[in-house]
């Protein structure tokens, strides 16, 4: 009598198996987290553009040649606390100046996530 061949698998190839199947589902879950952490600093720095890009519409729209100076001023956006901070610089032309408007975190102190800077023209006199 021949002996009876038993088919199925090892405990050996079983660890083996279970091995490779976690080490892939832990390098998913790193990827996805690292998607989330890279998803959450995009939306930041948007939403920082966004508040100096309103900053400088507004110095254009109303016609404004600020005086030179810094100043600070709260300027949230969406459900993000930020302190803008703009700074008004003279150029070597007397007729521009150069505005820079910084977007720092408030929960975040002195990391500074967007920086915007435009030139102003004078306006005319009236």
């Amino acid at each position: 009598m021949h002996p009876r061949r038993i088919h199925g698998f090892t405990l050996l190839e079983v660890l083996v198996a279970l091995v490779i199947v976690g080490t892939a589902l832990s390098a998913g879950l790193r990827a996805v987290g690292s998607l989330a952490t890279n998803s959450a600093g995009l939306r930041a720095s948007m939403m920082a553009t966004w508040s100096a890009e309103n900053r400088l519409v507004q110095i254009r729209l109303g016609r404004e040649f600020p005086e030179v100076g810094k100043r600070s001023f709260p300027c949230p956006q969406g459900d993000l606390n930020l302190i803008c901070e703009e700074e008004v610089l003279t150029s070597p032309n007397p007729l521009l100046r150069r505005i820079e408007v910084s977007v720092f975190d408030v929960d975040n102190p002195g990391r500074r996530i967007v920086k915007l800077v435009q030139l102003v023209l004078r306006p005319p006199p009236v």
